[in-house]
């Protein structure tokens, strides 16, 4: 049975993504359109790719995570000058390597560009701090004076992925200027609103997975420095707008897997770590579906 999926934004946490996958495809259910924020962006490019879940825990557990992080080199490495970059390039590091690697991933089952695609079968969200607006790739891509087809789908998840201050942002050019880019889940971290104005929605469900607690159960925050008022606010930013929209709507469709807030960029994960991960995503799904009918 076809079923449409949206993934969620959380870092290398994503991995339980996968996991949520595997029990999902042991239930006999396959993807016709995905949508994703952020590492969900990066599962659903993958998804779209036609990779399964074994395929995808492979290439992860294949790749030095570490690897994907790439400092601006310097003559003087210091702690200052890594701050200097953060100012003057607005991140950590470069996101060059992240890019390359998903471009090397999706080419080799032949994916570079949405032309590609079924169109409407990929969607992505990233964050245009320019203009102050959601993005979705690559149905906005015009208002940029960009053709869809020829955009290359490792950019646009790349664009997702732009962690602020983490890595840098994408700067997308259009005929007015250039136009900063940043992680989707800025602004929409779970976008399950997407598939609600398609017709198909009444033909197929729409299941999401989630790397949170439900809504329910989610920890009251802890403030009491500037650096918890920090992760605080951009906690709040980052799940408010999805949070009010699910609570009313599609929460029984969602499958919520309860995470560790610190993991999000958490890049020296050992291998075992990334196998628990893994596995609480499928048991969290194997949980779910024990209850639901669509």
């Amino acid at each position: 049975m076809y079923i449409d999926g949206v993934f969620s934004g959380g870092g290398i946490k994503g991995l339980a993504l996968v996991g949520a996958c595997a029990a999902i495809e042991e239930q006999g259910f396959r993807f016709k359109r995905v949508a994703g924020t952020s590492a969900g962006s990066i599962i659903a490019g993958l998804l779209a790719a036609g990779y399964t879940s074994a395929e995808m825990a492979d290439i992860l557990d294949g790749i030095d995570l570490k690897k994907l992080l790439d400092p601006r080199k310097t003559f003087f490495p210091s702690a200052l000058t890594k701050w200097l970059f953060v100012y003057w390039r607005l991140g950590l590091y470069k996101g060059d390597e992240l890019e390359c690697w998903i471009e090397e991933v999706l080419a080799a089952r032949g994916l570079r560009t949405f032309g590609d695609l079924v169109p409407g079968c990929l969607r992505i969200i990233a964050s245009d701090l320019t203009n102050g607006r959601i993005l979705v790739l690559p149905d906005d891509l015009p208002k940029y004076g960009i053709d869809p087809l020829t955009f290359p789908v490792a950019k646009a998840i790349r664009m997702s992925s732009s962690l602020p201050f983490f890595f840098e942002p994408v700067k997308l050019r259009d005929r007015v200027g250039t136009n900063i880019v940043v992680d989707g889940g800025v602004l929409s971290n779970f976008p399950m609103w997407l598939f609600d104005q398609d017709k198909m929605l009444k033909m197929r469900p729409v299941l999401g997975v989630k790397l949170s607690q439900n809504l329910i159960q989610q920890p009251k925050k802890n403030i009491k420095n500037a650096l918890q008022l920090f992760d605080a606010l951009f906690d709040t930013m980052k799940d408010a707008h999805d949070s009010r929209y699910i609570s009313r709507k599609h929460e029984k469709n969602i499958i919520f897997i309860p995470m560790e807030e610190s993991l999000t960029t958490e890049f020296q994960l050992t291998d075992e770590k990334k196998q628990e991960l893994i596995k609480l995503g499928k048991n969290s799904a194997e949980k779910f579906f024990k209850s639901w009918h669509y």
